[in-house]
């Protein structure tokens, strides 16, 4: 194995990697360009290869693609809707072509306008990322047909495996471990709930097209059968242009742990290791890790040997996914095939160090792979995590929407690679995936991995909408995601009551307290200077001299009434960035740029090095991001304390008499009028947000008095859509 990676490093160096750096997985680098990509095997120019191929896609994995075709020298043609114009897929390509309106369904599924731009282009082959039409036998047909490759497997394949009612037969066929089930497909509600109760329940409901965690849910009684059928059906009209439903047995507690293939034209066929993905919420990953920390090394090899067995009796001839369940014993379950480039292809890029999409266009050219099974490398550890716009604090993550005033990549940490469509005052709408970024991290081994996404986290900086990195960062540094004791029920479990953010120790309470004590101590300071006089030096020094007195806060947990501190901070010697605070009788020792204008402050606390971000500022209070959570910090002057006792409280909305939007969306189904009687529980409005549909219910028993949305419209969060008497 040494000498195959060995031999790799060779290669590489004899192509596109004149850089060492892009002979490394885990070195930073400009990902935007395209100057360095992930490979270990290298580009060989004169190779034979495709002269222009279009991307029918959109965001992070659309740029992901036209940087490895701009390494090996082929040029690129990107598709967008008329609210894309101006994203950053459009801005690297070498051509654009707007395809329609920003539905999805009016533009990014429009077969006939994507095979238009193919013709006007010239383009000789299209990838087509993941999601979209990416698993579209027929537009992989209408491609052929056109005379053009369509980078992926062949349409047959597409079929057998996408098709999970039928890819059941042929897996079982080819000797893969299957999960019991119903072999057929699910004709309505009825039959539904009669396939459940016969399976036993729970029991998974799932789209035959579906893929991304949509039109999928997880059912525990009939109740939830009926309601899953439904809204799992809808999804996947949505979603897939398919709405055929299967009904399988939910296995509890399980691990999900899937394997990337690699397979070519020539009847050659590859396993690059395993992922493991069973940080869920929705059935939607979150964070994934490759290797898997549960899978020793014969386990992995008859997972890769099945999964190979499965890509062989289909005529496989792409890269693609076979996902397990993989049970307490280490039993695993064959769920499904993905035939389509994974979300999470990074982690076994770093791993590996094959570039899959570099692969994926040699093997639709017609090449041959150029390495064997006993040449695939395992080197290190890699984490992926998928930084969305979503608020972490509802149901782990429902979408927000917004414009991003500030936004910085950590591609400055060590081993930090960002796969993001984004940048600076891009838009994050109502109609796409909410996805900001692919956090990227190799190590060494697991704990340096995971250790780099935790830095990582700590200095992305993002402003304009609300993101998941508290829920993250939380994760990255708790225990039992620390020794990999991880199921998809882990969400669940670690937190019970949803995520409430970061708790804090009573240290870490006093660091951030002392913090922004010093923060606004350095503040006053300033202010009480004259800049551009002589009496500049003099005044400066006073200022800086003085004890400055507060009385500060932190809410530990929303809602709960915070204990109060007096605070006393001094500057050492009149340092600026030198600050000695005094609270609760301890003295808090903090150096380093004490500036409220910087993206991330990185500084010393009593010795121990931390890193934190200012994200808002108001008049007494200053928003403290520590340890990705957000913590407004309470700091007054004495005399200012005394008055809070004359303000009035906010008067709290009864929250039960109202249906409110928990995000930004558009009304799929309002099920009553003004003047009927609902029972609690009962669903009042359906909407959908980024392609999810979401089922919001009433919060006690009552008359609706009015209903304020109709079918079709959009609205914002915290809209009012019914109101109860």
């Amino acid at each position: 194995m040494l000498r195959a990676a060995s031999n790799f490093r060779a290669v590489a160096n004899r192509g596109l990697a004149a850089s060492a750096a892009a002979t490394r997985p885990g070195v930073p680098r400009d990902e935007r360009e395209g100057k360095e990509i992930y490979t270990t095997v290298g580009i060989d120019h004169n190779e034979p290869k495709f002269d222009k191929i279009l991307i029918a896609n959109r965001g992070e994995i659309a740029c992901r693609v036209i940087k490895t075709a701009k390494a090996m020298g082929i040029k690129t043609v990107a598709v967008h809707s008329d609210v894309d114009s101006n994203s950053l897929h459009v801005k690297m390509a070498d051509e654009a072509i707007c395809v329609g309106e920003a539905p999805t369904a009016k533009s990014y599924l429009r077969v006939d306008r994507i095979l238009q731009a193919v013709e006007d282009t010239g383009a000789q082959a299209v990838h087509p990322g993941y999601g979209f039409l990416s698993e579209n036998t027929k537009f992989a047909a209408e491609l052929e047909k056109a005379g053009a490759k369509f980078i992926g497997p062949n349409s047959k394949a597409i079929l057998d495996m996408g098709d999970k009612i039928h890819s059941k037969k042929i897996a079982t066929a080819a000797r893969v471990s299957m999960i019991p089930g119903f072999d057929g497909e699910i004709a309505d509600e009825d039959m539904c709930v009669k396939v459940s109760r016969d399976i036993g329940y729970p029991v998974m409901i799932k789209a035959s097209a579906g893929g991304g965690g949509k039109g999928m849910r997880v059912a525990w009684n009939d109740k939830q059968a009926r309601e899953g059928y439904r809204l799992s059906k809808q999804e996947a009209a949505s979603s897939f242009g398919d709405d055929r439903m299967l009904v399988e047995k939910f296995i509890d507690n399980p691990r999900h742990i899937e394997m990337q293939i690699l397979c070519d034209k020539h009847g050659n066929a590859l396993w690059l290791n395993e992922r493991e993905c069973s940080i869920q919420r929705r059935n939607q990953k979150v964070i994934e890790e490759a290797p898997s920390s549960f899978v020793p090394p014969e386990m992995r090899r008859k997972m890769g040997e099945q999964a190979v067995q499965l890509a062989k009796a289909v005529g496989y001839d792409s890269a693609g996914t076979v996902e397990f369940l993989v049970d307490s014993q280490r039993n695993f379950y064959f769920l499904e095939m993905n035939t389509r480039l994974q979300v999470e292809h990074p982690i076994t890029e770093c791993i590996t160090g094959i570039d899959i999409v570099q692969q994926m266009l040699r093997v639709a050219y017609g090449h041959s792979l150029p390495i064997t099974q006993e040449q695939v490398p395992l080197n290190g550890w890699a984490f992926e995590s998928r930084v969305y716009a979503e608020d972490p604090y509802k149901g782990f993550g429902l979408p927000s929407v917004g414009r991003l005033s500030k936004y910085v990549e950590p591609r400055h940490v060590d081993g930090v690679r960002c796969d993001s469509g984004i940048r600076e005052g891009s838009e994050i709408s109502i109609y796409y995936d909410p996805l900001i970024c692919k956090l990227v991290t190799h190590g060494d081994n697991r704990e340096q991995a995971l250790n780099r996404m935790q830095e990582a986290l700590d200095n992305y900086v993002i402003r304009g909408v609300t993101h998941n990195i508290p829920l993250l960062r939380d994760i990255v540094q708790e225990k039992r995601f620390r020794t990999g004791d991880i199921t998809t029920k882990y969400l669940p479990e670690v937190y019970p009551e949803g995520f409430q953010g970061t708790v804090l120790t009573p240290n870490e309470q006093e660091t951030v307290i002392a913090f922004a004590a010093a923060l606004n101590a350095r503040k006053l300071a300033r202010a009480n200077q004259f800049l551009n006089q002589n009496k500049q030096r003099s005044t400066h020094v006073a200022s800086f001299s003085k004890t400055y007195k507060f009385v500060s806060s932190l809410p530990v947990k929303e809602g709960e009434r915070a204990t109060e501190h007096a605070v006393e901070v001094s500057f050492v010697n009149g340092d600026a960035n030198k600050a000695k605070v005094l609270i609760g009788g301890k003295t808090v020792d903090i150096s380093g740029n004490l500036s409220l204008s910087l993206p991330v402050n990185s500084i010393e606390v009593n010795g121990e090095h931390i890193t934190t971000q200012i994200v808002g500022k108001r008049a007494g209070e200053i928003t403290v991001l520590y340890k990705g959570t957000p913590f407004k910090v309470k700091v007054l002057p004495e005399q200012a304390v005394k008055y809070l006792q004359y303000m009035k409280e906010k008067a709290k909305v009864d929250l039960s008499t109202v249906v409110l939007s928990p995000m930004p969306g558009a009304i799929k189904n309002v099920n009553v009028k003004p003047g009927d009687m609902v029972s609690e529980g009962q669903e009042l409005v359906v909407m959908e947000a980024m392609k999810m549909q979401n089922s919001l219910h009433a919060g006690k028993t009552g008359r609706v008095k009015a209903v304020n949305v109709k079918v079709g419209a959009t609205v914002d969060e915290g809209e009012v859509l019914v109101e109860l008497e």
